[in-house]
């Protein structure tokens, strides 16, 4: 059964004050949980752990004394919660109580939104311990074949019971998560020039003209930059830290690069350089 109360009741927010003039949520579109203040979450949720506990002990006085709360103050409560409601949810014997089917059932409902409150509370507690925390840590893919397992392997030989959030993206991607909070610390290149952001210089990464076997500078140690202006390259896509480094270190030498190809892992345009497509600016 559906219980529909025939007038619309009047809400106490909360034990210790007054009751207002309130129209119940039952009237209104339902709103998201908790956000508005005429919902039931936002009107019921500090009574439902004393519910809970009256419901367990089934005396008021115990469930007191095992809370830690005034016993008027908890009798108030339930029947302030019952009236909020327009259901009874006990039956009296003094202070003894019992639950009525009503109550049996709001009591399912009940445990297991307290559960997955104070499984919530758990888990975020244990992802801001220090100690065994979880860390989201971003990075460029030209860095996680070598660089981020090394620094990972170091850390937790210190640090073992720390857990990792990886994620691998470009440079403006990982510093939107980073200031969206998604992410605790990136590892990015170039080093970004951000007011909101703090950022520190950990090392220095080479870059080589990789070309194909059979190039014309295939055998040199050394080569200007500028001496392949007049190659076709294949890059990352805008947005990657690589592809605008590549294209200030061209700048540089005098010269726009025309692109054959854009993409998204430094690997693949090596193979794509292997296969003659263009020439690249790459980490070893």
């Amino acid at each position: 059964m559906v219980h529909e109360p025939s007038s619309r009741q009047r809400l106490s927010r909360n034990s210790d004050e007054h009751d207002m003039d309130h129209i119940g949520p039952m009237d209104r579109t339902a709103p998201v949980a908790g956000l508005d203040p005429d919902s039931w979450s936002a009107v019921l949720a500090p009574r439902l752990a004393h519910f809970a506990g009256v419901a367990r002990h089934e005396h008021v006085t115990r469930a007191a004394q095992d809370m830690a709360v005034p016993q008027s103050t908890l009798s108030r409560a339930m029947v302030r919660l019952e009236r909020d409601l327009g259901v009874a949810l006990f039956a009296r014997k003094g202070r003894t109580v019992s639950l009525t089917p009503a109550g049996r059932t709001f009591l399912t409902s009940v445990e297991r939104a307290l559960a997955e409150v104070e499984r919530a509370a758990e888990s975020v507690r244990a992802d801001a311990d220090p100690a065994s925390g979880k860390v989201a840590f971003g990075f460029l893919h030209t860095m996680g074949s070598e660089t981020v397992p090394g620094l990972i392997r170091a850390f937790r030989a210190d640090h073992p019971r720390v857990r990792f959030q990886l994620v691998q993206n470009y440079g403006e991607a990982m510093l939107e998560r980073l200031r969206a909070g998604e992410l605790d610390l990136c590892l990015t290149s170039p080093v970004p020039d951000a007011p909101d952001l703090v950022a520190r210089r950990l090392d220095e990464q080479r870059l080589r003209l990789v070309v194909p076997d059979d190039h014309r500078l295939a055998g040199r140690r050394r080569v200007r930059l500028a001496e392949a202006a007049d190659e076709t390259f294949v890059t990352l896509e805008p947005g990657y830290g690589l592809r605008r480094i590549t294209d200030d270190l061209c700048a540089e030498a005098g010269f726009r690069p025309r692109v054959a190809f854009e993409g998204e892992e430094a690997e693949t345009l090596r193979g794509l350089v292997a296969a003659g497509l263009g020439v690249a600016l790459l980490p070893p």
